[in-house]
């Protein structure tokens, strides 16, 4: 696999506020749009046709100061679903990962490092609050992107794993 730099990064993701910000030498940060609380009830079943997606309501943002010019959410321990204002679109052989930005870290919040393939719009994932609160302002950076060229034998797969044949049975 080969790391695009975050200019080659920045070709495939659209919606950036400032790229001379957002823009690493190897990453894109992303965003915050919006938040969610998660609705407790998801439903995952062996062939799908239960799933059933947890819900997602709406966290009101608000404004700490009448001169602020964005809102902030104040979010207290917990699970939530956050949506970016980026988007990105990867080609066939490529794969992008999330992964948390070191300032959420370092804030007391998380959300899983994950591989994404194709068009994924929005860009979605769930944040983990572990401290007692955490506040975070409208389009805060709390993510980064990579993107990762797969060689030509990896991507033509799609994602897909390669199937191993079983090994034969010795007989006597």
């Amino acid at each position: 696999m080969e790391l695009l730099t975050g200019k080659e990064v920045l070709a495939r993701v659209q919606g950036v506020l400032n790229p001379k910000y957002q823009v690493h030498g190897t990453a894109v940060d992303l965003t915050v749009k919006t938040i969610y609380a998660v609705d407790p009830v998801g439903m995952v079943d062996f062939g799908g046709s239960e799933y059933k997606p947890a819900g997602r309501v709406t966290i009101a943002s608000q404004r700490y100061n009448r001169e602020d010019r964005y809102e902030w959410w104040d979010l207290s321990r917990g699970c939530y679903l956050v949506e970016f204002n980026e988007s990105l679109q990867l080609g066939d052989d490529e794969v992008g990962m999330l992964e948390p930005e070191e300032r959420l870290l370092r804030a007391g919040a998380s959300h899983p490092s994950h591989f994404v393939r194709g068009r994924v719009a929005p860009i979605e994932t769930l944040l983990e609050v572990n401290t007692l609160r955490i506040q975070i302002k409208q389009n805060a950076r709390i993510s980064r992107i990579r993107v990762f060229h797969l060689p030509a034998s990896v991507a033509t797969t799609q994602g897909k794993m390669p199937v191993e044949k079983p090994a034969k049975k010795k007989t006597k």
